[in-house]
């Protein structure tokens, strides 16, 4: 039985300001089994963004439960919290800036979050996973000579500097090339199935998500649907030569713990709605809804 990685119960998150108050997350529930490499989907303000904070760290839920690797993020210390964003997670952005720092060579980069000890050993981990990323041949380069992907590259290595459980990407594709999107993709998948990593991303690339073991689409502020690979697809995903169709995954509504689902809008579309209710039956074992 896998173990479990990240587990969101009833997630609630709530910005209050003198004026208004908005809901970003509204129950939402989660469960990410340690090993998986899955991604986040959603319109601009659904909540994915908030809930890839909330899980590394930067950001508290409102109420609900919230663990990762075992630990309960709601009643950690903040000197806890801090050891748990320097050994559980690691963060890769769509802006490297948060990331990287301009005067520095791109060893010298990934070197500075490291902590396990001598110079020597930090270099030669620091070369090893530049070399995994495809950039140890410009290893003494600083940023300025390095291309947006080459240094989102370099991104990547730092966030893995210390081994974290747990690889966060927000966007991490969203300012390069579809061939470097590729690359990027590439690396992701390598670290999942070499070292069994366990990585979460916050996309809006389609196709990123479609070569992934599973995607997650945030509506509302909670889960509302699940794609899965199908196993028809778990081979090319491990590279081997074969090509993509636009049915990779298998697609899922999402019942949440009240017994609602959300039905796919381009759905109610085709119903062509006069309002907001329907008639709902159960035929053959099939739910039928009806205007």
């Amino acid at each position: 039985m896998s173990e479990i990685m990240v587990q969101a119960d009833n997630l609630m998150k709530i910005y209050k300001t003198k004026d208004i108050e908005v809901v970003a997350l509204q129950g939402l529930d989660l469960t990410v089994e340690q090993g998986e490499l899955m991604a986040i989907i959603g319109n601009s303000g659904s909540g994915k963004s908030t809930f890839l904070n909330m899980i590394g760290g930067l950001d508290k839920p409102s109420a609900g439960k919230l663990f990762v690797d075992g630990k309960n993020l709601f009643t950690m210390t903040e000197k806890q919290l801090v050891d748990y964003k320097r050994k559980t997670v690691g963060f890769v952005w769509q802006n490297n800036g948060r990331n990287l720092f301009p005067y520095l060579t791109a060893v010298e980069n990934v070197m500075v979050p490291m902590q396990i000890g001598s110079e020597k050993k930090c270099k030669e981990r620091a070369l090893e996973l530049l070399d995994m990323v495809g950039l140890a041949h410009k290893k003494s380069n600083k940023l300025s000579q390095l291309s947006g992907g080459e240094q989102q590259r370099v991104a990547i290595a730092i966030a893995v500097a210390n081994s974290p459980k747990l690889l966060l990407a927000d966007e991490p594709t969203g300012s390069v090339d579809s061939k470097t999107s590729e690359y990027i993709l590439d690396v992701f998948r390598h670290m999942n199935r070499e070292w069994g990593q366990t990585i979460i991303l916050v996309t809006h690339d389609v196709l990123l998500s479609k070569k992934v073991q599973r995607v997650a689409a945030i509506r509302d502020g909670k889960i509302s649907s699940e794609r899965i690979l199908k196993e028809t697809y778990v081979d090319v995903l491990d590279g081997a030569a074969a090509g993509w169709d636009e049915d990779t995954q298998d697609e899922f509504a999402v019942i949440d713990r009240a017994g609602r689902v959300q039905i796919p809008r381009e759905f109610l579309d085709t119903m062509n709605l006069d309002g907001n209710k329907v008639r709902m039956s159960i035929r053959d074992g099939r739910i039928t809804l009806e205007k």
